[in-house]
């Protein structure tokens, strides 16, 4: 399976519709891989055009990234679309992460085996990252 942008796009399609599916795409939603980020994931902005584009660390089209941490990644995404960040929604709250809330949904929404991979995941990523930039 080749991780390209439309593997990723059907990723978000797929986790939208089976455990977001109370969420109103209220715009157009782009997603894509962009950048090589050391201290990031994933981002979520606003374009100029009005569309939200989620940008999910462009290493993780590497088959050694775990599919659960792209599916973590983009759930996290949605919920920032959800509360108001980058997206039409308005702002449920002064910061993105303000009292665990982002954690707190991804537990609501059935995630918590994928919060505890990706807190293995954070421990090896380091030595993931400077595995795939000497390549």
């Amino acid at each position: 399976m080749i991780r390209d942008d439309k593997w990723l796009k059907q990723r978000m399609e797929d986790i939208w519709s089976f455990l977001f599916s109370d969420v109103e795409r209220k715009n157009n939603v782009i997603i894509k891989f962009k950048g090589k980020w050391k201290n990031k994931f994933g981002h979520i902005k606003k374009l100029k055009n009005k569309n939200t584009e989620i940008g999910i660390n462009s290493f993780f089209r590497n088959e050694i990234i775990p599919e659960d941490i792209i599916h973590l990644t983009i759930a996290h995404e949605i919920i920032h679309y959800a509360h108001g960040f980058n997206s039409p929604y308005t702002k449920l709250f002064k910061y993105p992460h303000q009292g665990g809330v982002v954690r707190k949904e991804l537990l609501r929404r059935g995630f918590g085996n994928s919060i505890k991979e990706e807190k293995e995941f954070i421990k090896k990523w380091p030595d993931i990252y400077k595995s795939l930039i000497g390549k």
